[in-house]
């Protein structure tokens, strides 16, 4: 009997000391959440493994933090723990509260200098079973690599509708996504050229002011003269991007563009194929909107695209416009009422390029058509609601179109599609054509594109960020600055970039789900008492209940 004992014993030691030099050579994590929460991605392990650099994260979201903060603070420390274990490099994890224990001046110095370096603080007013609070908070990283830093922006889209819980959640599935991608920036050092086109009097620096410094933070941002640009500027740039051209494009700049296109490179198209404008509507009675002639038809149809001459009209989901209803007292009075042609566009959330971002607002939007084309896969990534009109051009306008009366029935229809994903091998626009006013030699011989991709919007104020009308200073790209509501806009314009340039994909990062499991607080109030008792109470009686069993089951077991 003792040498079997002692047989056990041993055994289970020399299994317990194989089991922890194994362990020192291989690495595995258990997951058994049924999202899957707790497991990176495959990009995200290779990434990782890869990089020979030291890493330093610094969070600032630390500190008292309201509960909801908290879940996404815990988000971002299970993440990190993550990367840590799997990076065969070394990571330092640093958490710390910029503003603990500061006066508000003091707190106003540390927010500008953190500004400085692209961390921004967030005031967020939550609801709680008392009311409200309010915390000022900073919901932001930075990684450090090799000289090299980014910050990393944690909380996203925090005031929209959809509620802070939502918020919270999207932006916990968004994590893995939005570390990555930025350690990815600062670990390979790549800077992708984008250039927004400017000859054909497209929107001004003012008009993509917002859009222009958002993107610089991770890529090289500029403008291009199609009239000017030579072969060999082309081939340095790695997106174009034409936002709302007003003027008719020349053959030789289509030239440049389908060379640019046959050399793999990525263009989005944010184009008006209407001159409707909700400020040629003020002070006068009114505006005829026709279509614009921008010679571009030819070339989205070899494509494999379509953007049609119409405007839609969308009384279900729309943004508003300020109407003046008089004056009283010398001061001009304005009222936000609904614009049914400004339609909140719908992302597909099939596609990650929009998927969880919120709608897109449109400012006089036409429909987007695909044509069948060899080699080129389509499809839609923003559309509008089910209840929508479509208007064939001409159309006339006026303000006074806001007190219509309008009937449902003539809405009903299916959504309608305003951007279309295009991607494949795109054929040659100007294959078996001669060569245009002012291209002696040809860029390329090609009939047929590399792989590349494009986006094609129907309407060219997409990326289009509103302008103060006291310092003429830009407002953020997707905010309102009527309405106070921020729309998806940026989010749209730098996931389009990501996925453009972004040759690994990490963007479909963005489909993992988390699941909220949230306690009803309806039944939380209702039930409270009960449930304070079952967790408090009743633990100590059943201590008590075992003590006094245990006692005298003892006596009467000792007592024979």
């Amino acid at each position: 009997m003792k040498k079997s004992k002692w047989t056990d014993f041993i055994i289970v030691a020399l299994a317990l000391i194989i089991l922890n030099i194994a362990g020192q050579y291989t690495f595995y994590r258990f997951d058994f959440t049924a999202d899957k929460r707790f497991t990176l991605s495959e990009k995200t392990k290779a990434l990782l493994q890869k990089n020979q650099k030291p890493i330093i994260i610094t969070v600032f979201l630390e500190g008292q933090l309201p509960p909801a903060l908290k879940r996404l603070q815990t988000g971002v420390k299970d993440l990190l723990a993550d990367y840590k274990a799997y990076s065969k490099a070394d990571v330092k994890l640093v958490y710390i509260d910029p503003l603990e224990g500061l006066t508000i001046a003091e707190q106003d110095t540390v927010i500008y200098n953190l500004s400085q370096n692209g961390i921004e603080a967030t005031r967020t007013t939550l609801k709680t079973e008392s009311g409200t609070t309010e915390k000022l908070v900073v919901p932001m990283a930075m990684i450090e690599s090799d000289g090299k830093q980014m910050p990393v922006k944690l909380l996203q889209n925090f005031n929209v509708a959809g509620g802070y819980e939502e918020n919270i959640n999207r932006s916990i599935e968004n994590l893995e996504y939005t570390f990555t991608s930025s350690l990815k920036k600062v670990l390979n050092g790549y800077n992708p050229r984008i250039g927004f086109t400017e000859s054909n009097e497209e929107l001004s620096d003012l008009q993509l002011e917002d859009a222009r410094i958002s993107l610089a933070n991770h890529y090289i941002v500029g403008r291009v003269d199609l009239n000017s640009i030579t072969k060999e500027g082309l081939d340095k740039l790695n997106v174009m991007i034409i936002a709302k051209p007003k003027k008719t494009f020349t053959e030789t700049e289509k030239y440049k563009i389908n060379y640019f296109v046959m050399n793999g490179g990525r263009v989005l198209w944010s184009i008006d194929q209407n001159n409707a404008d909700l400020e040629n509507l003020r002070g006068q009675s009114g505006q005829m909107a026709t279509s614009r002639d921008l010679n571009l038809d030819d070339m989205l149809f070899m494509y494999g695209a379509r953007i049609n001459y119409n405007i839609i009209a969308d009384p279900a989901n729309n943004a508003e416009i300020p109407v003046s209803t008089g004056v009283v007292g010398a001061q001009n009075q304005m009222q936000l009422v609904p614009w049914i042609y400004y339609p909140i566009l719908l992302p597909d959330t099939a596609h990650s390029v929009v998927k969880k971002i919120d709608g897109v607002k449109s400012e006089f939007p036409s429909t987007v058509d695909t044509i069948g084309v060899k080699d080129v896969t389509k499809s839609y990534i923003l559309t509008t609601s089910p209840y929508n009109k479509v208007y064939n051009l001409p159309k006339p306008f006026s303000l006074q179109m806001v007190a219509d009366e309008l009937d449902p029935r003539a809405f009903q229809s299916n959504p309608q599609n305003v951007g279309a994903l295009l991607e494949g091998n795109f054929p040659s626009v100007f294959d078996g054509r001669p060569l245009p006013a002012g291209i002696n030699q040809p860029f390329t011989t090609a009939k047929s594109s590399k792989p590349t991709k494009m986006i094609v919007i129907g309407d060219g104020d997409i990326f289009k960020n509103q302008v103060s009308e006291k310092d003429g200073s830009a407002f953020p790209l997707g905010f309102d600055r009527y309405s106070q509501r921020t729309f998806g806009n940026k989010t749209l314009l730098l996931n389009i970039i990501d996925y453009f340039t972004d040759d690994d994909n990490l963007i479909s990062l963005r489909n993992k789900e988390v699941k909220i499991r949230l306690l009803d607080k309806a039944k939380i109030k209702l039930e409270k008492t009960k449930w304070q008792f079952i967790n408090v109470v009743a633990p100590l009686l059943l201590l008590i209940f075992f003590a006094i069993f245990q006692h005298y089951y003892r006596k009467y077991k000792y007592a024979k």
